[in-house]
């Protein structure tokens, strides 16, 4: 199964995808390009240092959204990939491209949807909202992309507890190391090795 991975920031999740088929727990994938639209995203120097293309492409250089939507999903088309892995992608996925991609595209969220999601709720801004809201678990989901917002089937979710004294970024990193950094890879190996259907908008693990 042939990959791209799309990322805005430092790669933490692109990282465990590739040590994660590095180690042999994703079966049967390679990641063909890694995408950002992010020319200083330290993620296109990880995959530089894992010998992956690496290509940017971003909405500043375009006159309009219409025109960055087009590039982007040619650029993407050119790969051939069989699936799209959002690791951190802050970019709005076009409608023809989820349409066109349908359950073939997946993200990670650093919650447990339905809650903490949606509109607003990226980065540290989902980890301030559960700190904000005195919850004692959090999580990570990992879902396919629909036209919504954090709203596609989900396929794996996993539970962090929230420690007393939590800040933000404390929690930020134990959900990535205890959560994403597990499931997101995981999601992969399912999807790759033909274990996931989708049926009437819930997913199913054979």
């Amino acid at each position: 199964m042939k990959i791209a991975v799309c990322v805005s920031g430092g790669g933490t999740n692109l990282q465990a995808i590739i040590d994660a088929i590095d180690n042999g727990t994703i079966h049967n994938t390679e990641i063909a390009v890694v995408i950002s639209n992010n020319k200083n995203a330290y993620a296109l120097e990880r995959a530089e240092k894992a010998g992956i293309e690496g290509v940017c492409i971003s909405p500043k250089d375009f006159a309009s959204r219409v025109e960055f939507n087009k590039a982007f999903l040619e650029k993407l088309d050119s790969y051939n990939v069989d699936l799209v892995v959002l690791a951190g992608f802050l970019v709005v996925i076009p409608p023809e491209m989820i349409r066109k991609y349908e359950y073939k595209i997946i993200n990670i969220h650093p919650s447990l949807i339905p809650s903490f999601c949606g509109t607003g709720y990226y980065g540290l801004k989902v980890h301030e909202g559960a700190l904000a809201r005195g919850v004692k678990v959090t999580g990570a989901t990992c879902h396919f992309v629909d036209e919504g917002t954090d709203t596609g089937p989900i396929i794996l979710q996993k539970a962090v507890e929230v420690l007393e004294g939590d800040t933000p970024e404390v929690l930020q990193r134990r959900v990535m190391e205890q959560a994403e950094w597990i499931i997101m890879p995981k999601a992969i190996d399912l999807i790759a090795c033909g274990r996931v259907r989708v049926n009437a908008g819930k997913v199913y693990i054979d």
